[in-house]
């Protein structure tokens, strides 16, 4: 049975990024629309502020369709940017900031943006690279002094107000390229069009309940879909706040809701389990938050809700076609389960074979939508990729789900040969990449293994070349400095070979199975810190 979902999305808002700050700027001029812990900008000081940086971003030569990297942490800089390359016409590509080495400059090679807008503060890693980078030419620096051949913030302060002649930008056109790990090679970059930004911002405030009088607060970096799509976005539809928090921290996490005035936020399993792990204070109920989503949901989600007074839901989404099923606002939770789909899309779940599954048995999910550019239009640059994604007329998540006799969905676990820790998907193909260049490793094969803060750790299974005393710590240290601190392995198995099926392809579920074993060197246990 097709799951399919009713109704549609009303044409409420605009047809691009762009023309919707307008219009927000012109009906609510000083409103607040975005807040952080170092400042609050109403919306007409975003869109001035955005037209003087697209005035300038075009004197830089930036024009309709180019692509423009980023590589900046939580900062109003990020959003500025991201609506006045909108108005442009323009495709912001923000780089996750914890890439570095090799990763980064795939990552940046892969969309062939010309220019670059890097934090002062992750300047030494961008340098590291630059030689690589094929298409950058310009590199400006945000947040600091400019380094040797970069250009300063101020030179986009200095050409006027506003863009010369903006374009007319259309729905279907690009906003957005996000980076999604891929299964079995590099990540890939989302190609996210305006209608997809607004339409899943629209969806988010149908799904979860949302008000113009919300303050909704994310502290996860910008360059992911909760807080651009999922945050700033469904603020704006609203006319609302988003209150974006530098980064996650456990400690300070209430007191930012406090002072941020935030009534909805969104969670991981790992920042979830965190806080619940706190010591019971006075002050757990003394914040204004009514509702957090995210996922998975724990078990103990009634004993959360009970103990710091707000309700918690449960979603699914993924990058690539945004969030579409959702717990329905009306209707006591079902342990486990991710909710209902809504919207104009059709979703349904099958076998290997592309067959519909029964009642009650777990099947891939797979998604169309009924209304135009509400998915993702591909992978840039990767023509292959993108029609694997999109075979059949259906664009595969390589999640498993079930449902079950009245239509609610379960998440059971993924196809693709991915890890997700503490909220970050983790390509093991990049991870694999980078350990197979160390001398004395023969070739690995990375998994995930289960975590005791919800989804998994990283677990690299290490095959040494011939009499290599094995070096756990040594190895460890080897990867810190060329990959991101996210994507480090927590475990590391060293093995004399790696199960393989006839046609010489590794047999990782063998190595899920037999999980973390005697042997397994655990770097948080020998390195004393929590990564």
């Amino acid at each position: 049975m097709k799951l399919d979902t009713v109704g549609g999305i009303a044409p409420s808002f605009a047809s691009s990024l762009a023309a919707e700050l307008r219009q927000a700027a012109a009906q609510a001029p000083d409103k607040p629309f975005i807040r952080m812990m170092n400042g609050e900008w109403t919306y007409r000081q975003v869109d001035s502020a955005s037209d003087r940086l697209a005035a300038g971003l075009q004197a830089q030569g930036v024009r309709r369709g180019d692509n423009v990297s980023l590589l900046l942490p939580n900062c109003i800089e990020f959003a500025l940017l991201w609506f006045a390359l909108a108005k442009l016409g323009a495709v912001t590509a923000p780089v996750n900031t914890a890439f570095r080495g090799q990763v980064l400059s795939d990552a940046v090679n892969l969309v062939q943006s010309k220019l670059m807008l890097a934090h002062a503060s992750l300047y030494p890693q961008l340098a590291e690279v630059r030689a690589t980078l094929t298409h950058v030419a310009q590199y400006i620096i945000v947040g600091g002094d400019a380094e040797a051949d970069c250009q300063s913030w101020d030179t986009l302060q200095a050409h006027g107000a506003a863009p010369l002649a903006p374009p007319d930008i259309g729905f279907a056109e690009l906003c957005l390229l996000l980076y999604t790990s891929g299964t079995t090679g590099r990540s890939k970059a989302a190609m996210i069009p305006h209608r997809f930004v607004l339409g899943q911002a629209a969806l988010t405030i149908q799904g979860l309940g949302l008000t113009a009088d919300d303050v909704l607060y994310c502290p996860y970096p910008m360059f992911h879909l909760d807080a651009a799509v999922m945050t700033i976005a469904p603020a704006l539809l609203l006319r609302g706040v988003a209150a974006i928090g530098e980064r996650f921290s456990v400690t300070r996490y209430w007191d930012e809701m406090r002072e941020l005035k935030a009534t909805v936020f969104d969670f991981m399993g790992a920042t979830i389990t965190m806080l619940w792990k706190q010591p019971p204070s006075a002050q757990d109920r003394n914040h204004p938050a009514r509702l957090g989503w995210g996922v998975p949901l724990p078990a103990w989600a009634p004993e959360f809700e009970a103990r710091f007074g707000c309700r918690l839901v449960e979603l699914y989404g993924l990058t690539e076609a945004g969030a579409m099923i959702f717990t329905p606002q009306d209707a006591p939770r079902r342990v486990g389960s991710c909710g209902k789909p809504i919207g104009p899309f059709e979703v349904r779940l099958q076998d290997e074979d592309g067959f519909e599954v029964p009642v009650g048995q777990a099947g891939e999910l797979v998604i169309r939508a009924r209304e135009p550019s509400l998915i993702m239009h591909g992978y840039y640059g990767m023509p292959d990729a993108s029609l694997s994604a999109f075979r059949d007329l259906w664009f595969h998540t390589g999640d498993l789900l079930r449902q079950d006799n009245e239509g609610w969905l379960y998440f059971v676990g993924r196809r693709k040969d991915i890890v997700r820790r503490r909220g970050e998907n983790i390509s093991a193909a990049e991870v694999e990449m980078v350990i197979e260049q160390h001398p004395d490793v023969l070739e690995c094969a990375v998994i995930g293994v289960p975590s005791e803060l919800t989804e998994e750790e990283v677990m690299a299974c290490v095959v040494l070349r011939a009499d290599t005393p094995p070096d756990a710590a040594e190895l460890s240290a080897f990867c810190s400095t060329r990959m991101a601190r996210f994507m480090l392995p927590r475990y590391i198995r060293f093995l004399p070979g790696l199960p393989k099926t006839p046609t010489d392809k590794v047999e990782k579920f063998r190595l899920q199975n037999e999980g973390i074993s005697a042997d397994s060197w655990d770097r948080e246990k020998n390195q004393g810190a929590m990564k």
